[in-house]
C-alpha cells in the first residue's frame, strides 16, 4: 500500500469548523456508546467532516474531529491515513474511483482508463471546472458488472467507451444519470438470457403453506416419537448393582452363624464342632524346647583367625583377599581393605 500524507500546506485550509448539521449528527453518532467511548465515533464524524469539506479532509478538519471527540491528534490521524476512504487531497465535485484489478481488466477496463486520461488528466488532478478528479484503486467487488466505476457514493456498471462518455457528458451538464447497470441488467443476473427461477410459483407465496405443511407434520412425527423411544430404552428387567452370590443376609447361597441364628438354630454347625472336638484331628504343636537348636546368623565378613600357637596360624579362607591384592585380581572383595596400597615411609618422613 502507497504512503498516504496530508496534502501540501499551500493547499491547505486555514481554519476549520464543524457546522450544525456535523455537530448534531456527531451527538447522534456519540450516544451510540457508553460514556468515555466516544472514541468510537471516529470514522463516522471524519467521514462527515470530510462531506463538508468538499470530499477530501484538510489538517484543520482532522483537528477539529479529535477536539470534538477529546482524542490526541495523532490518533485520529493515524485512522484518516490508514483508510483509503478517507481522502487527503483536494478532489472534483464528482471523484471517480477506476477498478483496474483483473476481472474489470478481462472486460475492457483499459479502454475505460484511456477515457479518463483524455478528459480529465492524471490521477488525483482535478478538472479546471473542479467537476472531476479520478483515481485507480483496487477491486470494488462488482466483478460479474465489469468493468465499473465507483463516482461518489454510487457504482456504475457495465460500462462502455460509449456509454461512460455520454455518463461524463451529463454529468458535467447536471442531468440525472442511471446509478448501476448502464445496459439494463437487473443487478448481476445474466443480461437478455435469464432462464432461472422462472417459475410463478416462486414468487406468489403459493409454496409457503406447503413447506410449512411439511414442516408441522416432521415436528408432530418427531413429538410422537420421542416418548416412545424413551420408553423402548428403559430396560424391561432391573438388575441388582451387585452380584447375590456371598452375601449372607441377603441370600442363602452361604451357610453361615447368622443365617442359622436366624433361622433359629445354633449358630455353630453340630458337625462342625464334633470335628473340633475329637481329638484324633487335632493339630500338635512342637515345644520350643524340643525344637531344633538355632544356630547364630553366618556375618558377612571374612576374618583371618587368630593363631592358636606362637607364629602359627590357621589358614585364610579362600574367599579372603589377601590385603593389598588389587580388586581386579581378588577373588572376592568384602570390606575394602585389600585394595588399600601400601604406604612407604623414607628416612625424611615423607610417604610415597
Amino acid at each position: 500500500m502507497a504512503v498516504r500524507k496530508l496534502a501540501p500546506e499551500n493547499m491547505q485550509p486555514e481554519n476549520f469548523v464543524l457546522s450544525a448539521e456535523t455537530e448534531a449528527f456527531a451527538d447522534k453518532e456519540i450516544a451510540k456508546y457508553p460514556p468515555g467511548r466516544q472514541a468510537s465515533a471516529v470514522i463516522a464524524l471524519l467521514g462527515k467532516a470530510q462531506e463538508q469539506a468538499g470530499g477530501w479532509l484538510p489538517r484543520k478538519a482532522i483537528e477539529a474531529v479529535a477536539t470534538r471527540l477529546d482524542m490526541p491528534v495523532i490518533r485520529v490521524m493515524e485512522v484518516a491515513t490508514f483508510y483509503t476512504m478517507f481522502n487527503l487531497e483536494p478532489v472534483g465535485k464528482y471523484f471517480i474511483q477506476f477498478c483496474g484489478t483483473t476481472p474489470c481488466v478481462l472486460r475492457g477496463a483499459g479502454d475505460i482508463r484511456q477515457v479518463l486520461e483524455r478528459r480529465i488528466g492524471d490521477q488525483n488532478h482535478v478538472t479546471a471546472d473542479g467537476n472531476f478528479s479520478w483515481l485507480e484503486v483496487e477491486c470494488l467487488g462488482a466483478c460479474s458488472n465489469a468493468p465499473m466505476v465507483q463516482i461518489n457514493d454510487d457504482y456504475y456498471e457495465d460500462l462502455t467507451t460509449e456509454n461512460f462518455e455520454k455518463l461524463l457528458d451529463d454529468l458535467a451538464a447536471g442531468h440525472p444519470v442511471k446509478v448501476g447497470s448502464q445496459i439494463g441488467r437487473s443487478r448481476s443476473e445474466p443480461f437478455e438470457a435469464v432462464n432461472t427461477l422462472q417459475d410463478p410459483t416462486l414468487y406468489d407465496g403459493s409454496l409457503v403453506g406447503a413447506w410449512r405443511k411439511r414442516f408441522e407434520e416432521q415436528a408432530k412425527a418427531a413429538e410422537t416419537a420421542e416418548p416412545a423411544a424413551a420408553m423402548a430404552s428403559i430396560p424391561q428387567e432391573v438388575k441388582a448393582a451387585k452380584p447375590t452370590a456371598g452375601r449372607p443376609i441377603e441370600s442363602d447361597a452361604a451357610d453361615t452363624p447368622a443365617k442359622r441364628a436366624k433361622e433359629g438354630e445354633t449358630p455353630i454347625n453340630p458337625a462342625d464342632q464334633r470335628e473340633a472336638a475329637d481329638p484324633s484331628k487335632a493339630t500338635k504343636g512342637q515345644s520350643h524346647t524340643e525344637a531344633e537348636p538355632r544356630h547364630a546368623p553366618q556375618s558377612g565378613k571374612s576374618y583371618v583367625a587368630s593363631p592358636k600357637k606362637d607364629g602359627e596360624a590357621v589358614p585364610s579362607s579362600p574367599t579372603t583377599p589377601v590385603a593389598g591384592t588389587p580388586p581386579a585380581q581378588a577373588e572376592t572383595r568384602r570390606d575394602g581393605s585389600e585394595s588399600k596400597p601400601d604406604v612407604i615411609v623414607d628416612k625424611d618422613n615423607k610417604s610415597s
